[in-house]
């Protein structure tokens, strides 16, 4: 499904033509042909493979099945970054039961880089080789790297939050989609924080993340599967430190 996704969206990235339609009223959601491409491309290999599984696709929504599995399917996690040309995209493929994520591809077909997780996987694999995922163990939130998409975050209120625990770390970046989670996989970072996720944002960076060591909740402490309020962490020690001052925000 990640292989086919990529062949499906490469010939339109960094195309100077390409059209990008908006979603919303008020602001700006684009979609373009590479993500409807890929998620039909994804769709039809679990057509044949996994008849009975369910489905669901940002571009295409939920397709019902009876096996008590669904695969929760982004073709293009970051479409803003896609049409600026920046590689910070992702293709998000998940596979879930009634509890949550269980298996999860974070893909990035432009550099190569493919981020697995669960089932007793942690592992990138790249032009450069393979190598197994760990998340950092040894870091406080004094020297944290912290990461969020959008620099507003979400509300005026989610964003006084989040200000609470980028004061408190060594660095704050912005921008990065999914690639950020994978980058806490890989033990690069340390720390990403996030507002207004829907299920398929955020399902396979929960499986590749925890694969690797790593914490995915809520701002509350609890499963963050169904979207929403999201605060990933390299480690435990981190993510309480961070929690208890989004909780006190």
């Amino acid at each position: 499904m990640a292989d086919a996704a990529r062949a499906a969206i490469l010939p339109h990235f960094r195309m100077n033509d390409l059209a990008a339609e908006n979603k919303l009223i008020d602001g700006f959601d684009p979609v373009t042909i590479a993500d409807r491409a890929a998620e039909l491309a994804m769709r039809d290999i679990l057509a044949k493979e996994r008849p009975y599984d369910g489905i669901l696709g940002e571009e295409f929504g939920a397709t019902q099945g009876s096996s008590g599995l669904t695969w929760v399917l982004d073709p293009i996690d970051g479409t803003r970054g896609f049409i600026s040309g920046t590689p910070t995209w992702g293709v998000l493929i998940a596979v879930s039961d009634e509890n949550g994520p269980i298996f999860g591809i974070v893909d990035q077909p432009y550099v190569g880089e493919r981020f697995v997780g669960g089932l007793g996987v942690a592992q990138m694999v790249s032009r450069h080789g393979e190598r197994q995922l760990t998340s950092r163990k040894n870091k406080s939130l004094k020297e944290a790297v912290l990461f969020t998409t959008f620099p507003e975050v979400g509300s005026a209120e989610e964003r006084s939050s989040f200000e609470r625990v980028a004061a408190e770390v060594k660095l704050t970046r912005y921008g990065m989609d999914c690639y950020a989670y994978a980058l806490i996989a890989c033990g690069q970072v340390d720390l990403v924080i996030e507002a207004g996720l829907n299920s398929y944002d955020i399902q396979a960076p929960i499986a590749v993340v925890e694969a690797a060591g790593g914490m995915v909740t809520d701002w509350s402490g609890d499963r963050a599967h169904e979207g929403g309020r999201v605060l990933a962490a390299s480690n435990q020690r981190i993510h309480q430190a961070a929690l208890e001052l989004l909780q006190n925000a």
